[in-house]
């Protein structure tokens, strides 16, 4: 096989690995919320449930991000599969108790944290110098892919009923588990990995020390909760003003595709405008998108903005990923990865919870003002990046 099909054949098992990770979590996610339905667990326990999947990056990333960078990613791609088709195997044998959900929920959590770190650090340490922008765009259009599929394997697979056929939709995703596990014995190994001269020197607090990376992390952070709080604050927005439930899906649905069109472009994109004049201008364009939201304007126009904010907001993740990718030494960037994943779960466990305090006194309108406010600060602080790590 020539050098160029072997690097195509490389790619495409790791985007798809990246797309079956996502597509088994955004299935089992809410299906989990469902079975919780039937067993008519109290809607406080609700939360408890969600947060069992937000546990294991808080605690575990760095050591997965270190786990990744000694013992390679193939290995911790392996690990993290096993763990999703065990949590897909716990769903199935053991989901009918809430105890039994709790304990898949945090299977669930830890098999998709290892899965995305191996992934990252992959991405990170098989790219030559100068191409991470566009890998890091394929990478997360990969993902993104698997996230809009998920929701749509859940509809086939549960039919037409209220509540969809939790048990069927589980042993789906014990298939699914397995292939991902295929999936990853068949990833490349790094030329790191395979030399096995990992850097054992450095640490996060090395990391902590890269010029930029506080304003990389904030930005990466603000970023995700802005997405976070427009999916969950849109629906009510849409309430207040009256617009049906099928018009905010379709405007979240350009939301969504206008991401994952800026992702596919991202190299060419940064090519041309330059990696920190574009992490600066589509921050702040979603943080102007933001802001007038609120206005009254025909549904044309509303679209065209939800479009904006889209696009703006699908560069930041990959954009955060890429510099940190060319910051961090050869060895650390496992770590680098998992820094990034720890501050994003932080931000999305306090910023809504702020945002629903905003809400209780300004309503909807209130809550995308405040998030446009703070992803305009975030695109401001990102000029503080250097041009090239």
């Amino acid at each position: 096989m020539s050098e160029d099909g072997r690097g195509r054949r490389v790619t495409a098992v790791l985007l798809a690995h990246a797309a079956v990770t996502q597509v088994i979590t955004f299935v089992l996610r809410p299906t989990m919320s469902y079975r919780a339905i039937e067993l008519d667990v109290p809607a406080a326990l609700l939360g408890l449930l969600g947060a069992s999947f937000a546990i294991a990056p808080l605690l575990l990333a760095l050591p997965a991000g270190h786990a990744a960078d000694r013992y390679g990613e193939r290995r911790l791609a392996v690990a993290g599969a096993l763990l999703l088709t065990a949590a897909s195997v716990a769903f199935l044998a053991i989901g009918h108790t809430v105890p039994g959900l709790l304990a898949a929920g945090v299977l669930l959590g830890t098999g998709h944290l290892g899965c995305v770190i191996a992934q990252q650090a992959l991405v990170a340490n098989t790219t030559r110098r100068g191409g991470h922008d566009t890998a890091f765009g394929h990478y997360t259009f990969a993902a993104s892919l698997g996230q809009a599929a998920g929701p749509v394997l859940m509809a086939a697979f549960g039919g037409e009923r209220a509540i969809p056929d939790t048990d069927r939709i589980f042993a789906w995703s014990c298939g699914l588990a397995v292939l991902l596990v295929v999936l990853s014995a068949l990833l490349a190994r790094s030329p790191r990995a395979a030399g096995g001269d990992r850097t054992e020197g450095g640490s996060v607090r090395s990391l902590l020390r890269l010029p930029g990376l506080a304003h990389a992390l904030v930005t990466s952070c603000v970023v995700l909760a802005a997405l976070d709080i427009t999916i969950v604050y849109l629906p009510a927005f849409g309430t207040e003003r009256g617009l049906t439930s099928g018009t905010i899906g379709l405007l979240l649905t350009l939301r969504g595709v206008a991401s994952m069109a800026s992702r596919f472009f991202l190299g060419r994109l940064s090519r041309s405008v330059g990696r920190r004049r574009l992490l600066v201008t589509s921050t702040v364009a979603a943080a102007a998108a933001l802001l007038v939201i609120p206005v009254p304007m025909p549904l044309w126009s509303l679209a065209f903005v939800l479009l904006v904010l889209g696009f703006g907001l699908g560069v930041g993740q990959p954009l955060t990923m890429s510099w940190l990718a060319e910051s961090a030494p050869a060895g650390l960037r496992g770590r680098a990865m998992s820094l990034r994943l720890v501050g994003n779960r932080t931000g999305q466990l306090i910023l809504p919870g702020l945002a629903g305090l905003v809400a209780a006194g300004l309503g909807a309108a209130g809550v995308l003002l405040v998030t446009a406010l703070g992803l305009g600060w975030a695109g401001v602080a990102a000029r503080r990046l250097p041009v090239d790590p």
